[in-house]
């Protein structure tokens, strides 16, 4: 009784990937030298391996670049502003828009500011 419980339980680890998502198939390609640095350069400019490009260009037609840090800390900082303008406005709601006026000009000051950073 106890060999079955113990089948059951989950040993924890990373769960088994399904057939189709195995990588199990091999395509040997050759290329020149020239095709074949372009291809680790703009792998490296992407973010991903080369392995992965070829796979994002054969789905896709093309290669998303990964966002860099520097975005992705200023797409952190808007979230943290968004939460705090969410909480000026629950207390706007709550007693009154006066109260709350500067803090909202002050917090859609520096979100402007981000977003002319980020260039979006």
């Amino acid at each position: 009784m106890e060999h079955k419980e113990d089948k059951k339980r989950n040993k924890g680890g990373r769960p088994k990937k399904g057939a189709t998502e195995k990588l199990k198939y091999r395509v040997a390609v050759k290329l020149a030298a020239a095709d074949y640095f372009r291809l680790l350069t703009q792998a490296h400019e992407a973010g991903v391996s080369p392995s992965e490009y070829m796979r994002e260009c054969f789905r896709n037609g093309h290669v998303k670049e990964r966002v860099s840090e520097e975005h992705a800390g200023h797409i952190r900082q808007l979230c943290g502003m968004a939460n705090n303008l969410n909480q000026l406005a629950h207390k706007a709601n709550a007693g009154g828009f006066s109260e709350v006026r500067w803090d909202c000009k002050v917090a859609v000051a520096r979100i402007h500011e981000l977003i002319s950073k980020t260039g979006i």
